[in-house]
């Protein structure tokens, strides 16, 4: 069983008939007449496909009697002409329809099971999008992907085995012992069915005995492909220890453990395929004896006898198959169950009841006495309170660990506070729906992550329905249109994972124009220029305040040099205010601000003394380079001119 993620799914493993359960409703939409009109369809056509199979050794127990009667009436030689062609043609002819109807039902039956897969696959997705910010940051992206992954692909797998296979194999089992049973006796019957019942009891349980010899191999061949791929990245420092030895031996026990698992578990096949070979051939000749005796003592005819034994081994066939398809079915089951658990968690911050749009109107923003703490154990923000009036600018100053960015979250409301309360324009933030509230506010992050797609399509992702003169008078705006302009596949270019072809600047101005374009009411900068360098600082913090005049601003912010012009600034320490006021306020104060912007300036300074003996050094060498060139004679053959 594969292990599962923490934090993802309920630590307890639900019963495969409950997650068979769950995927029932996608089977069955509600609303949906088309997709159950197939369902019932495919049914009918599963129907009349075992009808045609069990069909089959019927016709064929009728073409034999025919046979062998005109074998014994013919022996003048009537030849071709006592052939009974009829039997033979509707023997054909009811193969082609029992594949006929088979395929069919499949064709009918795809686009229902591909919806069911689409339909389980988006309502997990929108479910991930609906949880709180603290599952996602406990989350593994990677092992989430993969269980919404293997969780649709069981399903697929699920439904093929089971309505394909499966199912209709015991459908025909109970069909085939009811004719059985109407044509002779209970005892062919009970033969059946005790031989198709002793051959899967033999296959689940050897089946499930096997599974710990594959779990083996399979770690055993995770740990050598681990080992191997570990060595062979760091052959410089294998090369350097001159450990080439050692790294092969442990290599070879890998592979050594992986030997002897794979050996185990071919050896177990071998037993179990013993087994069913063994189980078949003694219900096919126990059935064998009874007919013949049967037909000795003129009660069965040779069709009878050819009947029973083309029933038990068209039984056969698709059991043969049932190991495999037992182990990937359980296997599949308990990748649903993952992907379906993830529908149980519950979404941390919703909408109540009485949610109504938010009403925006000029931006006002409250802190009232707000409380917060992602562990109990340890409060982030302690009462908290700040205004920030409409079309005016608040900065949020602090250390490392103050709770500044905290604050961006809670007026997102990506978690809910637990104490005091946020209100925008008056109205509480928990009693206002999430979609108008997120749309009101406009956010340029201090790690502006893009997506892996063209500038155009970053920028449009403020607004999507926005035209294509919208997008670029966006751009414009923050100061970016002519750069994209530039670039040979202007904006269509790609700004590769995470944006990292764009530099720092240039990733900062397309957050800029995608937040310009969404059109919010109140902007949020989140330490939005601390990872450029001091002239695109200077360059974006223009550009910002451009954008940003007439609207209301909360800026959160380490480098105290990009607040001076705030309107007011609110210093947080250890999560609470300690200071408040205009920069020059703050400085004439001689507090927790004046402390920090005396120390950044220091640090600029000394900053600017490193550059400036950095130029100094670079003239002294560049000056050398010129005077060592000057002093060398010049090539034979070469002009005055070029030497100079």
């Amino acid at each position: 069983m594969r292990p599962r993620d923490p934090g993802q799914a309920p630590a307890g493993r639900r019963s495969d008939i409950k997650t068979i359960r769950s995927l029932l409703p996608y089977l069955w939409p509600a609303g949906e007449l088309e997709m159950r009109y197939r369902v019932v369809a495919s049914l009918v056509l599963l129907a009349a496909a075992k009808v045609a199979t069990v069909s089959v050794p019927i016709l064929l127990k009728y073409a034999v009697d025919a046979l062998s009667q005109a074998g014994v009436e013919g022996e003048g030689g009537i030849g071709l002409i006592a052939v009974p062609i009829g039997f033979l043609v509707a023997y054909g002819m009811v193969r082609i329809l029992s594949l006929g109807f088979r395929e069919l039902q499949g064709a009918v039956f795809a686009k229902v099971a591909e919806r069911a897969i689409r339909r389980a696959g988006v309502q997990v997705f929108r479910h991930l999008h609906n949880l709180a910010m603290r599952f996602h940051l406990e989350r593994r992206t990677g092992g989430l992907s993969r269980a919404i992954e293997r969780g649709t692909k069981g399903i697929e797998y699920v439904l093929r085995m089971l309505l394909f296979h499966i199912v209709p194999t015991m459908i025909e089992i109970v069909m085939v012992c009811g004719l059985l049973w109407a044509l002779f006796d209970e005892w062919f019957a009970l033969v059946t069915a005790t031989t198709v019942g002793g051959y899967i009891v033999w296959t689940l349980m050897i089946t499930e005995w096997r599974i710990k010899f594959r779990q083996a191999m399979n770690e055993s061949d995770s740990e050598a492909h681990t080992k191997a791929i570990d060595s062979l990245l760091n052959y410089e420092t294998v090369k350097y220890f001159g450990n080439e030895d050692h790294e092969t031996k442990r290599f070879d026990r890998a592979l050594e453990s992986y030997e002897r698992a794979a050996v185990t578990s071919r050896t177990s096949l071998s037993l179990l395929n013993t087994g069913q070979g063994a189980i078949i051939a003694v219900g096919a000749t126990i059935i064998m004896i009874m007919a013949g005796y049967g037909v000795r003592g003129g009660t069965m005819t040779v069709g009878d006898l050819v009947l029973v034994n083309t029933y038990l081994l068209q039984l056969y066939l698709p059991l043969s198959f049932l190991g495999s398809s037992y182990r990937e079915i359980k296997h599949s089951l308990t990748d649903m169950d993952e992907m379906f658990g993830l529908l149980d968690k519950e979404a941390e911050v919703v909408d109540s009841a009485d949610a109504l749009p938010l009403r925006v109107g000029g931006g006002r923003v409250e802190f009232e006495n707000v409380s917060f703490s992602y562990d109990p154990r340890r409060p982030v923000l302690k009462d908290v309170s700040f205004t920030v009036p409409a079309g005016k600018t608040i900065a949020i100053v602090g250390a490392s660990g103050a709770g500044k960015s905290t604050i961006s979250r809670l007026l997102f409301r990506f978690y809910d506070v637990t104490g005091g309360s946020i209100k925008v324009n008056g109205q509480d933030v928990r009693h206002v729906t999430q979609r108008s509230l997120r749309a009101a506010i406009g956010i340029v992050p201090q790690d502006t992550v893009l997506f892996n797609d063209t500038i155009y399509y970053n920028i449009a992702y403020g607004r999507p329905g926005a035209t294509r003169q919208e997008v670029e008078d966006a751009a414009r705006l923050a100061r970016i249109h002519d750069f994209i302009a530039a670039l040979p596949d202007g904006y269509d270019s790609t700004v590769g994972e995470r944006g990292l072809k764009l530099s720092g600047g240039e990733k900062q101005r397309v957050a800029i124009a995608r937040t310009l374009l969404k059109g919010p009411r109140i902007f949020l900068f989140d330490e939005a220029t601390s990872s450029l360098d001091s002239h695109t600082e200077k360059d974006i913090q223009a550009n910002l305040r451009e954008v940003s005049a007439d609207r209301t601003t909360l800026i959160i912010a380490h480098r105290l040099s990009t607040v001076i012009e705030a309107d007011e600034i609110v210093v947080l320490d250890q999560g609470r205010i300690v200071e408040r006021g205009s920069h020059a306020d703050l400085l004439m104060l001689g507090g927790h601000y004046a402390l920090m912007w005396a120390r950044q300036q220091e640090a600029e300074e000394a900053r600017q003394r490193l550059m400036e003996e950095g130029e100094e050094e670079e003239v002294e060498v560049e000056a050398m380079e010129t005077e060592a060139a000057a002093k060398e004679p010049v090539p034979a053959g070469s002009s005055t001119e070029a030497a100079e």
